[in-house]
């Protein structure tokens, strides 16, 4: 028995001015992996593809990685770096197999195609027309009818943050299997309504999403193969962004759609509570100083969370609205994670650890999607460390992956260590900190360019939490996305 299986994952943000070229999948090098250096990359690790790897050798399967390909989320991916990616899934499949097994994103947006993982599927079964495809996807799906029509099992993670990416590909996998052990036929049922939930309201330890997947559970508790909702990806101006479900049993069709429209009623009866109010950052500031001054006997930091600017949902980064609200307000012992800068990097490393140097930080790139300028901001601090940038992830979010920072430089100013980086990266392990030598539970403010993920490795040293509305094109504001390809009417763009 021979298992191909690939991996190709990106969130498109549409309004991010952040390219997508081949080297943003490449984990550090000049082309993503394949082979052995992905089975080197991936093997032992918490991520779907990792799981993958463990069921077909469970399997006694012959393995054939095509490739490994995950860029971390930014504007639309290149058409030669999709080309190049699907190429390489579609010659292995052409070459024979009986199964494959993807890692896909769900939210990929190419120059061409708005769906580029059902425009993959697509070809692959033109490919071949019966050959089981099963298919791990993220939470952030904006799922297409091409997915369901092409893909033999659709798993979705049941987190968020995502903490389950090794059991879905598990969940995936183990269906595939069966399938090929004449243990299974699976039946698949999908469907969407016309909500978009901001992102801010989407953790799934947070109400209603929490109940969403805990149903998703119980059904497979009772017998269905696989049950996903997906949250979907709002910051992507497609048709099909938003809300869906997909439920997929054994042999039982109907059973497949009946479970698929209790999960999507569920989500329309509760639209409600997936929308969410922004604080001005003018009063997030006076907060967290309340917070931090507050004698309640509790250690570990006061969490600013700049959630408009989040690399994981596609922003720049680089805006210092929220750093700079901060360097104003005079917040000290402070550790901000982080700003995307290479051009302030390498002007820091040349001066050396312990250098004061004085430098426009951030603000280099601009935003003409949502109308927005970059503003850097001029500092003076001192060069505290000097790193490679590269770490291994303690989990449980994707444990074990390496994360590749780039040249990465440690600058003191005004009290608060910032670190700058020359590879988007978010913070939501704590390897992040420790690689530069910081340890965020001695502080009392920690900012984090993140929106939900940073829950997964840090969200236990947080003494407080200030959600802060800073700029960028991850913002939850959607008055400030200029929505011209999404399906209308939907909520809670329209009155529904």
């Amino acid at each position: 028995m021979k298992i191909v299986i690939a991996q190709m994952k990106h969130e498109t943000n549409t309004y991010s001015p952040v390219p997508t070229p081949l080297a943003r999948f490449a984990l550090g090098g000049e082309v993503p992996p394949a082979g052995q250096q992905a089975y080197a990359a991936y093997k032992g690790t918490g991520s779907a593809i990792g799981a993958f790897i463990e069921l077909a050798e469970g399997a006694g399967a012959q393995i054939e990685i095509a490739i490994a390909a995950s860029a971390w989320p930014s504007g639309l991916v290149e058409n030669s770096a999709y080309e190049f990616i699907c190429d390489k899934v579609c010659t292995a499949v052409a070459a024979g197999c009986d199964a494959v097994l993807l890692d896909l994103h769900g939210a990929m947006v190419t120059q061409t195609f708005e769906d580029g993982e059902g425009e993959l599927l697509r070809r692959l079964r033109a490919i071949n027309k019966s050959v089981p495809i099963g298919v791990a996807l993220d939470m952030h799906t904006n799922f297409y009818p091409a997915i369901a029509e092409h893909a033999t099992v659709v798993a979705g993670y049941q987190t968020y943050p995502h903490v389950d990416m090794f059991e879905t590909g598990q969940r995936a996998g183990r269906a595939i299997l069966a399938l090929l052990a004449g243990q299974a036929r699976p039946a698949m049922a999908w469907g969407n309504k016309p909500m978009l939930p901001h992102v801010m309201r989407q953790g799934s330890d947070d109400s209603p999403n929490r109940e969403l997947q805990a149903r998703c559970k119980e059904m497979e508790r009772d017998g269905a193969l696989c049950a996903s909702v997906f949250v979907g990806f709002p910051n992507a101006d497609i048709h099909n962004a938003g809300l869906s479900a997909v439920v997929v049993t054994d042999g039982d069709a109907a059973l497949a759609r009946r479970w698929c429209d209790e999960l999507l009623e569920m989500a329309w009866a509760q639209r409600k509570g997936f929308v969410y109010e922004i604080e001005a950052l003018p009063a997030s500031m006076a907060r967290a100083r309340q917070l931090a001054d507050a004698s309640d006997g509790k250690t570990g930091p006061i969490v600013l969370l700049d959630h408009s600017d989040n690399c994981a949902s596609g922003g720049t980064m680089d805006t210092m609205t929220v750093l700079g609200a901060m360097l104003d307000a005079g917040l000290t012992d402070a550790a901000a994670f982080a700003i995307f800068d290479p051009t302030a990097v390498q002007q820091m490393m040349r001066a050396g650890v312990g250098a004061t140097v004085t430098l426009p930080l951030g603000g280099k790139l601009d935003m003409p999607s949502i109308g927005l300028t970059g503003q850097p901001r001029t500092v003076t601090g001192r060069v505290r460390l000097i790193s490679d940038g590269v770490y291994r992830n303690y989990g449980p979010m994707a444990r074990g992956e390496t994360n590749h920072m780039g040249p990465t430089v440690v600058l003191v100013v005004g009290g608060i260590e910032i670190v700058v980086i020359s590879n988007h990266v978010e913070p939501h392990d704590l390897a992040a900190f420790t690689a530069v030598g910081i340890a965020p539970e001695r502080k009392t403010y920690l900012m984090l360019k993140s929106r939900v993920h940073w829950r997964a490795g840090l969200r236990a040293l947080a003494r407080g939490i200030v959600e802060c509305a800073g700029t960028g094109v991850c913002t939850s504001d959607y008055a400030l996305l200029n929505f011209k390809h999404v399906r209308r009417p939907i909520y809670p763009l329209d009155a529904l």
